[in-house]
């Protein structure tokens, strides 16, 4: 049985609000990337040096909240995102972003309630862009607990949120 986790960007309805005022209600500071490499929320890929992108404050968990009618309590966190300063496309695949680094994958219950979390570690093979079979491995043993309603998949070194997979 093959199971597909999809990676969830910031929805552009929600990209749209951010660039008016993020969840901080802070206004959108735009900048250019003269060097390149953040890690873009919108389009699920690493920024290419000149492009127009923000920092701002996204609180993925309160958002999902709003959608399905959970209370997150205490869980309900914000922190900063890359975004582009204008329209983006969106993701151009669907393969798993930014496994090319050790990743925290949180779990969360339908009712916003963490249960629990897993380090994932990247393949330690040159060739290796990423490690596509680990974070599916991670992934797949989340989803078979059947309270888990969706996954954060989060940077290790600043925890800040990279994107969500929901329950298929």
């Amino acid at each position: 049985m093959t199971t597909t986790h999809t990676p969830r960007p910031v929805p552009a309805r929600v990209l749209g609000e951010l660039r008016t005022a993020d969840d901080a209600g802070r206004p959108l500071a735009p900048f250019t990337d003269e060097e390149g490499g953040a890690p873009l929320r919108c389009c699920l890929r690493r920024s290419a040096p000149g492009e127009e992108i923000a920092l701002v404050s996204y609180a993925p968990l309160r958002r999902w909240a709003a959608e399905t009618g959970a209370d997150p309590g205490a869980y309900d966190e914000q922190g900063p995102v890359f975004i582009h300063a204008g329209d983006c496309p969106g993701p151009s695949g669907t393969a798993l972003p930014f496994a090319d680094a050790h990743r925290t994958l949180r779990r969360y219950s339908a009712d916003g309630r963490i249960l629990g979390g897993r380090l994932v570690t990247p393949a330690r093979t040159p060739e290796s862009a990423g490690d596509q079979e680990g974070f599916t491995t991670a992934l797949t043993e989340a989803f078979a607990d059947p309270r888990v309603a969706l996954v954060h998949v989060r940077a290790v070194e600043y925890g800040c949120f990279l994107y969500e997979v929901r329950r298929a």
